[in-house]
């Protein structure tokens, strides 16, 4: 497996309230996390960046190669039950910190499977020359209107309260996460990332680059590079794994 990484501040924000992280468990695993921070600039910071350390030191203290698909799920869970305790634990310590939360999607790359799990709307995808697959399911108002039927998908892209999410990581005392459960092929790509490149690009774009960049570090730097010719008023950030 490889992999690629690159968040960037955007062209608006001030700060990076983005976080990630890619660690290699053993030789045939990697987990793979990136949050998305929210409350503020400074308490953004410290939502995903406590996030992303808590999940993965979690997940390598106990990640055991022979672990099962069961145990793999809980062990997720436990990790984001701690994150979420943690930014959750500060946010009522500190004033400052009032209120802080993040988005968090989280994959434990296999090559006998991957398990994705997720918190809010940073996404994950599967990429391959047979198209592109949203795995995640968004914890948004705009998802609910869409399950309901009350928004297209186009009018979604561009509705005002896209970014309010339903459920996140350390914005109450106990949050759930979804778990998706992919078989992923030689060939193929998973991609983790923020909102800010899904709000401004399209999976057909983001298909193209994927598949027909030569150089998968720099189609990450196109992917953000596009976002930001957009405005990016948001950071952007991808993670990118090639099995």
């Amino acid at each position: 497996m490889e992999y690629w990484v690159l968040s960037d501040i955007g062209c608006v924000r001030t700060s990076n309230q983005d976080a990630c992280a890619v660690e290699g468990l053993d030789k045939n695993t990697l987990l793979c996390v990136v949050c998305d921070g929210m409350g503020g600039a400074k308490s953004g910071d410290v939502a995903s960046s406590l996030a992303v350390d808590v999940f993965t030191q979690e997940v390598k203290m106990s990640f055991k190669a022979d672990m099962d698909g069961d145990t793999i799920d809980q062990m997720l869970r436990n990790a984001l039950k701690l994150a979420n305790f943690t930014v959750y634990d500060q946010s009522r310590q500190f004033e400052e910190f009032f209120g802080m939360g993040t988005t968090l999607v989280a994959a434990l790359v296999q090559s006998k499977g991957t398990t994705v799990l997720n918190v809010g709307d940073s996404r994950a995808y599967r990429i391959s020359s047979d198209g592109i697959t949203q795995i995640t399911v968004d914890h948004s108002l705009v998802q609910l209107m869409l399950d309901r039927g009350e928004l297209t998908p186009e009018q979604a892209r561009n509705y005002p309260g896209k970014n309010y999410i339903t459920r996140a990581v350390g914005t109450e005392s106990m949050t759930e996460g979804d778990i998706f459960h992919e078989k992923l092929e030689r060939g193929t790509y998973l991609l983790l990332c923020s909102d800010g490149l899904t709000n401004l690009l399209d999976d057909q774009e983001i298909l193209f680059e994927v598949i027909h960049g030569a150089d998968k570090q720099a189609c990450c730097q196109t992917l953000v590079d596009i976002a930001k010719r957009r405005g990016a008023p948001d950071n952007v950030t991808c993670v990118l794994v090639a099995l």
